[in-house]
């Protein structure tokens, strides 16, 4: 039987939300480890803290920082985090990064990618490995469990999305990209995904949901479709 390819955005809050998440990142190994038996994963690790501090200590030093050497900082970041998921699952991952999307490998193990090019986040580069590896879903992991309607951390009045259309979705985050900019996912990954037909599953980074949702039980989170 033919595994169903899923494509998780691990983002770098969650994976370094200020020091790294040690008893996070060893709870997920278990889960995707329990799981590789039903599903191919290909994860996609964001560049977190690591890359805010470089980004924004080059900020600091510079009055006119170039946009697109900042985004060089955030993708190397991104290779750091990467490697580093890539060693913890051991000889249970495909033994490179794959720093390019659109290059295509054979792989029957766990898929490791980091950034790519300026210009976009990792987000997009998951957009890309979930068109090149036939994926129909992306599993977008934050330390946000819902999309709202506006910043619930500054409007107490903010209301959750559970369900949302591209366009809809792509009205609340917006079309430009910023190095080091924080948003639930990038406005660049979003109108390609649209372009693709893809679904969107934002689940947050409670592991247990994470499982009701890859047992196909109701899980807490929105769907972007």
């Amino acid at each position: 039987m033919r595994k169903e390819v899923i494509v998780i955005s691990l983002g770098g809050s969650v994976v370094v939300p200020d020091n790294i998440d040690i008893k996070f990142l060893k709870n997920f190994k278990i889960l995707i480890q329990r799981y590789s038996n039903k599903y191919k994963f290909i994860l996609v690790i964001g560049g977190g803290k690591t890359a805010r501090r470089y980004i924004d200590a080059v900020k600091s030093i510079l009055k006119k920082a170039n946009n697109k050497k900042l985004d060089w900082i955030g993708i190397r970041a991104t290779w750091l985090n990467a490697e580093f998921v890539k060693i913890i699952f051991e000889n249970q991952s495909y033994d490179i990064v794959v720093d390019n999307p659109n290059k295509k490998v054979k792989f029957d193990k766990i898929l490791v990618a980091g950034g790519w090019k300026p210009g976009w986040s990792t987000d997009y580069d998951a957009v890309l490995l979930a068109k090149n590896y036939n994926a129909k879903t992306i599993i977008n992991m934050t330390n946000i469990e819902y999309l709202y309607n506006k910043d619930p951390r500054k409007n107490k009045d903010a209301k959750k999305i559970k369900k949302i259309d591209w366009t809809g979705f792509r009205k609340i985050v917006g079309n430009k990209w910023i190095p080091g900019m924080n948003v639930l996912f990038d406005p660049i990954a979003a109108k390609e995904a649209q372009k693709l037909k893809l679904k969107l599953i934002l689940i947050g980074n409670n592991l247990n949901n994470f499982k009701e949702f890859l047992d196909g039980k109701k899980f807490k989170g929105s769907v972007v479709e």
